[in-house]
């Protein structure tokens, strides 16, 4: 053992082994090191980055506001000259605005000026369609028949899409009110007061159900700002305008005039809104075979009779 240490042939083997080994360290370190500063130099771009998106968005955001609020401004402008300033300051047309979850004036004054503005516009764009067509073999009168009714259709068409915006988000309101007074009920029955029931239910359903969580935030708001917590409840049922939120509200109103037990009013009206649910669901699953009967008439009877009379029309056919 002692001889092959001693051993020059080994030594200068090992020596130049190692040598080996320290080079290619050497020359792969620089390597398979990182660079702090590059790398904090990377991550300030890419913050740098971030940032500068963020501002043009905020900044595009700024100017399609203010070129909204500009458009809204030259409406206003338009109906406060004609002085029709109370087609947008009605108390009826605020309710719906507000049950459409529209808020603040300028959807009233935009609303307003589609009433006014749409019947001219489809008056205007029928009468150039109907009379620079050359071809056309209808009497003036017609014409002038079909401007008007195009005129009437405009005039009609913004309350008609109000309506539907109302009815979607009242269906959606309806569907998520239940599992809202369930809620409701467990945080009464917990100790917390209305406003903080009211609070944590819209914490809760947050992420489910953002039509009603608006709503009890903005009950939430009226409560602790009002002076009279009734208006801010009846401002609750009319925003949403359906017959559960009217029932809450009484609910609350006659506890709090009353001084009775709030959690047991609530579970009543919890168990009466998931029959009144259910009854619904009945009654559509009861009309489901009526509104059957017409489809079934007009698609599937010709198929069987076909299917049915169709060999024996055949063979009448080739024994002629």
């Amino acid at each position: 053992m002692m001889g092959l240490v001693t051993d020059p042939q080994t030594v200068i083997l090992f020596l130049a082994s190692t040598a080996t080994f320290m080079t290619v360290i050497a020359l792969g370190l620089p390597y398979l090191q990182r660079d702090p500063l590059s790398s904090r130099l990377k991550a300030v771009a890419r913050r740098r980055e971030e940032l500068s998106q963020q501002q043009r968005a905020k900044f595009q955001q700024q100017k399609r506001s203010m070129l909204r609020e500009s458009h809204v401004g030259a409406m206003k402008t338009v109906l406060e000259r004609l002085k029709l300033q109370n087609l947008m300051g009605s108390e009826d047309l605020r309710n719906k605005m507000h049950q459409a979850g529209l808020r603040g004036q300028a959807p009233m004054v935009i609303f307003a000026f589609m009433r006014l503005a749409l019947p001219l516009v489809f008056a205007v764009v029928a009468a150039i369609v109907l009379f620079l067509d050359s071809g056309s073999e209808l009497d003036t009168g017609v014409k002038l028949l079909i401007c008007l009714g195009a005129g009437v259709v405009g005039f009609y068409l913004p309350n008609l899409l109000l309506k539907n915006i109302i009815q979607k988000r009242q269906t959606t309101l309806i569907k998520s009110f239940p599992d809202a007074l369930d809620l409701l009920v467990i945080c009464v029955e917990a100790g917390l007061s209305i406003e903080a029931a009211f609070s944590r239910v819209a914490d809760e359903m947050a992420q489910g159900a953002p039509v009603i969580t608006e709503e009890f935030g903005l009950t939430v708001a009226e409560l602790a700002f009002l002076g009279d917590r009734r208006q801010a409840l009846e401002n609750l049922a009319r925003r949403t305008g359906i017959d559960g939120m009217r029932s809450l509200a009484t609910a609350l109103i006659q506890a709090e005039r009353y001084g009775t037990p709030i959690g047991v009013s609530l579970r009543v009206l919890s168990q009466e809104s998931r029959d009144h649910r259910l009854s619904k669901a009945e009654e559509k699953a009861a009309s489901l075979p009526a509104k059957l009967t017409v489809p079934m008439i007009i698609f599937f009877l010709p198929v069987i009779f076909f299917v049915v009379l169709g060999p024996a029309v055949i063979q009448v056919i080739r024994t002629f």
